[in-house]
């Protein structure tokens, strides 16, 4: 039996510990995918197969939907499970076949198997796509058995289509894959597959003569079995990496290669990070570069500053990701090794030392101690020389050097307590004696130290080591030591409070740089909330404009594409257009993807310099700002601070355009619904019509003294319904054209519900022969303010509608009532009612309930126009479903005006 390994002093990752127990707390159902290269290689027969061991395991399993593509081993396995039947749809003319989402929900099995995850449900399901349904059964805590192969993974379609030559259209987002509980990929040799396709047992002979020719040859097959097997295995991966951080088990376990390269400011490191890109790009492997931040980085050069940032920018743009960790342990190599063993790292890239030999024995070597302890981690120790033409990655854009003038009045300050700590030394020194003099200038140096840094504290310690000598130690008042013990105390004194003023200087530099740290985290953290709470382009660039300037102290302006030409989009202050030679400078940098324009080697003579905005899909804008001083910009800092606040403005741009681009692609598609609703509409109903109208008045023509008079009138009757039918199918097109353009408004006034009522049945009296008419109006209906042409038409299609909707000769009731401050006025029927999943699309403009396979008459407007003409008229409409016998209820409620009140008080 083979134990974890664990280190005692090392401490599980938090994220994985609340990850895994998100898990565990979750009610939601577990998910396992079965995947395979490729159809054919026996997905479904191994979830089959699995979900028979289950159920002979005592384990509640039934089959949701399951597609056995007529393979005889597969349909024995099938009927030796329990199956939901399944639901029935009505698809262009064809019956379909879906799962029943409700039916498996409300039979609540353990399992679930549900094939063809990548599946788009037909019109009419609940979800479009068969992996939402998945979801849906797993937020109901079912766990789900699937199937999908390689190729409709989302982010491995274009690779595929590579490969292929054939675009796979149904696909499943990665994030499904990446839930998933447990993955079990369905391996099977291009050879074995192939010869099944010729024995039929894939696809039928005609159907696998075309296959074998076209998208099973055994080069298509061995590169879909190398992304499934590379696919499956980053999945497993992740999940090894999290076991890991969650049970503080140290790495590596070498499942799959990662890598670690170390960067500083040396020049090389360009270099190193290179060389790392190119052994991942052998290995298949990804990379990381990790700067370690010591109380040393806090002393480098603005040049140095400038190299190492560009340096970790560099490894974010060959693909890698790139961490800046404060120094935890007393070496550097532990920290590394700490890292990479708590990331799962198999190997480390690290430069060769260029130290002196004494350098090495006097502060140690990090390359040394990284290999002594590296353990079985593969350290790279690259040399110099070795990377011919790696230099260091250059800037591109001049920065200005930190100027810090000198202020004095730090050092006046030190003196003071210097002088304050010798009062309080004279004052101690008949109670205390000589002795302990100098803890009290000790602490004089130590406040300095924590107040005013470095060099005050030095002053502070020559001044108080001084006024040791002159006052405390005999001879007093001169600088002269006779006594050898004197001396030694002396040099002791100034030793020691050199050692504790540099010790307190260097935490006060740590403490302050923590504090500008935090300070800017917060300010970065504050901008992307404000970020995340934009919805519009133009709040966006404004949000970005006023960070940058207000955190800079400089002018901005925003330049996104616009129809091809670069166009000034946002700016603070506000700024329209640009000089000539602003607006070259901007597209040289868009175009070229470089900074350009004042402080930079492109078109210098710029008043602004122009920074092109990146994202992981490329450049999406151009930022260009400026300020009243002359010479460079920004300096270091303020540089890296701007790429930091340029990378979260140019994501948040990327969000908005990418949610417009979807709205975009929304309206389309709803576009291209509604045409085709309309043009089925207009084919069916302005067709039928026409072909009866042309049929009678042709049969008038030819036959017309062949013909009765009974005959006669009978055609003619034909004529008149059907010219009827296509006006009332007009003007249901042009009153939807109106209420859409906002040009209805209704001319209303008090009127008597009961008349507008009668009006509405005459006018429906051809529809309504066949059915019989209830009329219950209460007698205490008060007048109503309305339009009566509109709610005229109103009431005429609901009585349409229920016509249609309901067999000849049965009631259609028409009932009204007072309820408080409104009227309900109730059209029931006795028709089949409406599915409780429709009850709101029914006033979808060409939405028409299905009645198993058929599709009465209509355009499917009737009952969004009068939804649109009551709330005109400040009223609601709404469906249901009759309770005490089978039958559909539209209900419309009114307000009863401040008029009827007061007629009903007076009476």
């Amino acid at each position: 039996m083979v134990r974890e390994r664990r280190d005692p002093e090392q401490r599980p990752s938090p994220e994985a510990l609340l990850e895994a127990a998100r898990r565990e707390e979750s009610a939601s159902g577990r998910l396992k995918i079965f995947v395979g290269a490729a159809p054919g290689v026996g997905k479904t027969y191994e979830m089959l197969q699995s979900a028979h061991a289950k159920r002979k395991a005592g384990i509640d399993v039934v089959v949701g939907f399951v597609e056995t593509h007529g393979r005889a081993e597969t349909e024995v396995l099938v009927r030796g499970l329990e199956v939901v039947p399944r639901k029935r749809l009505d698809y262009r003319g064809q019956i379909v076949e879906e799962m029943d989402l409700d039916a498996v929900i409300a039979r609540r099995p353990q399992i679930a198997l549900v094939d063809e995850l990548a599946h788009t449900n037909a019109a009419g399901s609940r979800h479009p796509k068969r992996y939402l349904d998945v979801e849906e059964l797993l937020s109901h805590g079912i766990d789900v058995y699937t199937a999908v192969n390689i190729q409709h993974i989302e982010s491995l379609n274009d690779v595929v289509a590579q490969i292929t030559h054939v675009r796979v259209r149904e696909t499943v987002p990665d994030s499904v894959f990446d839930r998933a509980d447990a993955i079990e990929l369905i391996d099977l040799t291009p050879d074995d597959l192939i010869q099944r396709l010729k024995e039929g047992k894939v696809y039928v002979p005609k159907q696998a003569e075309r296959a074998l020719e076209h998208y099973f040859s055994p080069g298509n097959l061995t590169a879909l079995r190398e992304l499934a097997l590379r696919r499956t295995a980053e999945r497993v991966d992740e999940q090894l990496l999290t076991h890991m951080q969650a049970n503080a088990i140290p790495g590596p376990w070498a499942a799959g290669e990662r890598i670690l390269v170390c960067v500083s400011e040396d020049p090389r490191a360009a270099g190193l990070v290179r060389y790392t890109k190119r052994l991942a790009d052998r290995l298949h492997a990804p990379f990381t570069a990790i700067s370690i931040e010591t109380r040393r980085s806090l002393q480098l050069s603005d040049e140095e500053r400038d190299r190492l940032a560009d340096t970790l920018r560099l490894a974010e743009s060959l693909g890698g990701e790139a961490l800046t960790i404060p120094a935890v342990g007393r070496r550097i190599a532990d920290d590394v090794v700490n890292f990479a063993q708590a990331n799962n790292v198999t190997q480390i890239v690290i430069g060769k030392s260029t130290r002196s030999r004494w350098f090495e024995m006097t502060r140690g070597s990090v390359v040394h101690d990284l290999v002594r302890r590296a353990g079985n981690i593969t350290v790279h120790v690259i040399a110099g020389d070795e990377l011919p033409g790696e230099a260091a990655p250059m800037t591109a854009v001049q920065t200005a050097a930190r100027s810090e003038p000198f202020n004095p009045l730090p050092y006046l300050k030190a003196l003071g307590i210097v002088l304050i700590g010798l009062g309080a030394a004279k004052l101690i020194q008949p109670y205390f004696g000589i002795e302990n003099v100098d803890l009290v200038l000790l602490t004089s140096v130590v406040a300095v130290a924590v107040r005013y840094g470095l060099w005050p504290s030095l002053l502070a310690t020559v001044a108080a080591s001084l006024c040791y000598n002159f006052f405390f130690i005999p001879p007093i008042y001169t600088f002269t030591i006779t006594d050898p013990t004197n001396v030694a105390a002396f040099i002791l004194f100034m030793v020691v409070a050199m050692i504790v003023s540099n010790v307190a200087a260097r935490v006060r530099t740590q403490a302050d740089a923590a504090i500008g740290r935090i300070r800017m985290t917060e300010q970065l953290y504050a901008f992307s909330r404000k970020l995340a709470g934009t919805a519009t382009l133009d709040d966006v660039l404004w949000a970005t404009a006023y960070q940058i300037a207000l955190m800079l102290k400089v002018r901005v302006v925003l330049l996104l594409p616009d129809e091809g030409l670069l166009t000034v989009k946002s700016g603070y202050p506000p700024e329209d257009e640009l000089d000539q030679a602003d607006l070259a400078a901007a597209n040289w940098a868009w175009s070229n993807d470089r900074p350009a324009g004042r402080g930079s080697d492109t078109l210098p003579g710029a008043k602004r310099l122009f920074l092109p905005m990146r994202t992981g899909r490329g450049p999406i804008g151009v930022i260009g700002i400026d300020n009243d001083r002359t010479g460079p910009l920004l300096t270091p800092d303020q540089r890296r601070l701007l790429d930091a606040l340029v990378d979260q403005g140019a994501l948040a741009i990327e969000r908005v355009l990418l949610v417009e681009d979807m709205d975009r692609v929304k309206r389309t598609v709803e576009s291209e619904r509604l045409r085709s609703a309309l043009l089925t509409s207009i084919s069916h109903d302005l067709k039928t019509p026409l072909a009866s109208v042309l049929g009678a008045a042709s049969t008038m023509r030819d036959l017309a003294g062949a013909l009765s008079d009974t005959e006669k009138r009978d055609l003619l009757a034909t004529v008149i319904d059907e010219s009827e039918r296509l006006n009332r199918f007009i003007a249901n097109l042009l009153d939807m054209t109106k209420l859409e353009s906002g040009a209805i408004v209704p001319n209303t006034a008090l009127h008597d519900l009961g008349e507008i009522v009668g009006s509405a049945l005459r006018r429906a009296s051809k529809i309504l022969n066949r059915h019989k008419v209830e009329l219950v109006l209460a007698a205490d209906l008060p007048m109503l303010e309305l339009d009566a042409v509109l709610f005229e038409q109103v009431l005429f299609n609901l009585l349409d509608n229920a016509a249609k909707y309901s067999p000849p000769e049965t009631t259609i009731s028409i009932r009204g009532r007072r309820d408080d401050g409104h009227v309900v006025l109730e059209i029931a029927d006795e028709g089949a009612g409406i599915p409780p999943n429709e009850l709101e699309s029914v006033f979808d403009k060409f939405y028409r309930v299905q009645k198993g396979d058929h599709v009465g008459p209509g355009t499917g407007l009737g009952l969004a126009i009068s939804r649109g003409f009551v709330e005109a008229m400040r009223g609601t409409i709404s469906a249901a479903n009759r309770s005490e016998r089978s039958g559909a209820v539209l209900t419309i409620r009114l307000p009863v005006p401040a008029e009827s009140h007061a007629l009903d008080t007076a009476a």
